[in-house]
């Protein structure tokens, strides 16, 4: 039994990989899997990555790729999230602001320098015509540290996947008052080089299990009812969520998708320089021709 130390946001996202678990789908293939949410997101994971806490995570695309290229001993072994994701942006609902146009000056709340909230908040002022660089930011941990901030008036916006978000906007605790898209596949499962040495066949046996659960959940009659059950989303809402969401159930990936994230991540200077796609991703990763 090889153990592998896995994590990832307790969101609707990482279902599949419960479903799997409490199967004992690993176990009968030898991988004793631990999986440890990590509710301080793609920044949390990529330091449990460099320390070596993980062996594995499922990360935002665009977190996971900056944090490789700034030196993190990790290689993207798989798609997870094909659709890209929607980020809602909160404000206090008592609060002035009405629009996202209203926010070129406001204190984005992000949970660690590196995270989605961060990045994303890089490419929304990016996609508004500001200058990126003048963006102000209150580090706050996760979601529940950003709620806090925003009670104690010290800081004045968040961008969090609206799902996740909509059951405090529909208690009037949080506005919405806009939403943007990543322009790429929302997650990549990440490992470290170390484990890929030491426990490849054991990495590979758990992705391919992921993937037949991935395949397995999108075509479930009661994936809804999961969803509303597990993370009290409304059923609409679950229904919405459920329709605009793809799994990868194979192993290839966009070569033209993660240039593409490269070279957003440089416009906004995340990264300042760029590397090849190819140094970004383990040999079981295959480029899909046909998507480009």
């Amino acid at each position: 039994m090889i153990n592998i130390q896995a994590g990832g946001v307790p969101e609707h996202f990482n279902i599949p990989w419960h479903l799997a678990i409490a199967d004992a789908a690993f176990k009968n293939e030898g991988v004793n899997l631990q999986w440890t949410d990590q509710p301080g997101g793609t920044g949390q994971m990529t330091k449990a990555l460099r320390s070596g806490k993980l062996d594995l995570a499922v990360l935002l695309t665009e977190g996971i790729t900056a944090d490789i290229i700034k030196g993190n001993p990790s290689l993207l072994v798989q798609q997870y999230v094909r659709s890209p994701l929607i980020w809602g942006i909160h404000a206090p609902a008592n609060s002035a602001y009405q629009t996202k146009n209203d926010i070129q000056k406001a204190r984005f709340a992000i949970s660690r320098n590196g995270s989605g909230s961060h990045i994303m908040a890089y490419v929304f002022a990016e996609q508004q015509g500001w200058d990126p660089t003048q963006l102000q930011f209150i580090k706050v941990g996760n979601f529940e540290g950003a709620r806090t901030a925003f009670k104690n008036n010290e800081a004045d916006v968040l961008l969090w996947e609206k799902f996740m978000t909509k059951p405090f906007v529909d208690a009037g605790e949080l506005k919405r008052i806009g939403e943007t898209i990543t322009p790429w596949s929302c997650f990549m499962i990440a490992a470290t080089k170390e484990a890929l040495y030491s426990k490849r066949e054991a990495i590979e046996k758990t992705l391919s299990i992921i993937r037949k659960y991935c395949d397995a959940f999108m075509s479930r009659k009661d994936a809804v009812n999961l969803v509303v059950d597990k993370y009290q989303l409304e059923p609409k809402d679950a229904h919405t969520w459920f329709r605009q969401t793809g799994w990868s159930t194979n192993n290839y990936v966009s070569k033209k998708m993660l240039h593409g994230v490269i070279n957003t991540l440089c416009d906004v200077q995340v990264i300042d320089k760029k590397q090849p796609v190819e140094s970004l991703c383990d040999k079981m990763l295959w480029f899909d021709r046909l998507v480009n």
